[in-house]
């Protein structure tokens, strides 16, 4: 369904798993980081009541996870560390590199972003529901990959909806799957849910 190109490698949950704090403190502000993607969008594409509609919705439930992620943390007697870039978003955003494809061409590469990032976090967290010792973290993120991929095809559907028109949006979107391929080699070494 996801149709990534490069899958992750399941040790990387060894990593993950050595430092229970950095793995939860970065999920925790990935949910928080995609509240305000959201937000965003709402300032940036007003005219679209369905698109605002979604992302009000979304907003709220990405808050809801980051709470829920601090409980886990609160659980095991950890705090919420500090927030950490993403370097793993910043190379996703290079490959829309292109300005010049006007407004609706910025809704559909900020709409295949979301949906690209929805989607290895999808991944990533059925990788950690499947190998995790942690049961309770098991259960937790069996859970939330559901989240994260109607997320996915909510932001994809979004995306072939206002490209329709003009814009050839599953040529760009496979396009994309190949680009992050290549930018996820490099990846799958850290604690970090994109790391």
């Amino acid at each position: 369904m996801l149709r990534l190109k490069l899958p992750t490698d399941p040790r990387w949950v060894n990593i993950a798993e050595k430092n229970i704090t950095e793995i939860l403190t970065d999920h925790a502000f990935c949910e928080q980081k995609a509240a305000s993607a959201a937000i965003s969008i709402i300032v940036q594409f007003p005219e679209y009541p369905d698109l605002v509609d979604a992302m009000t919705d979304l907003a709220r439930e990405e808050m809801e996870h980051f709470q829920r992620v601090h409980d886990q943390l609160k659980k095991r007697g950890l705090q919420l560390g500090y927030e950490r870039k993403d370097p793993y978003v910043g190379d996703l955003r290079t490959f829309f590199k292109d300005k010049s494809g006007g407004r609706k061409q910025y809704l559909i590469n900020t709409l295949l972003l979301a949906a690209m990032i929805e989607a290895r976090s999808c991944e990533r967290f059925r990788v950690l529901s499947e190998n995790i010792a942690d049961e309770e973290l098991s259960s937790f993120y069996a859970e939330l990959m559901k989240s994260e991929a109607m997320h996915y095809t909510m932001f994809l559907a979004f995306a072939r909806k206002f490209g329709a028109d003009q814009i050839d949006v599953d040529a760009l979107w496979d396009s994309f799957l190949e680009y992050e391929a290549e930018v996820m080699l490099k990846y799958g070494k850290t604690e970090q849910i994109h790391g």
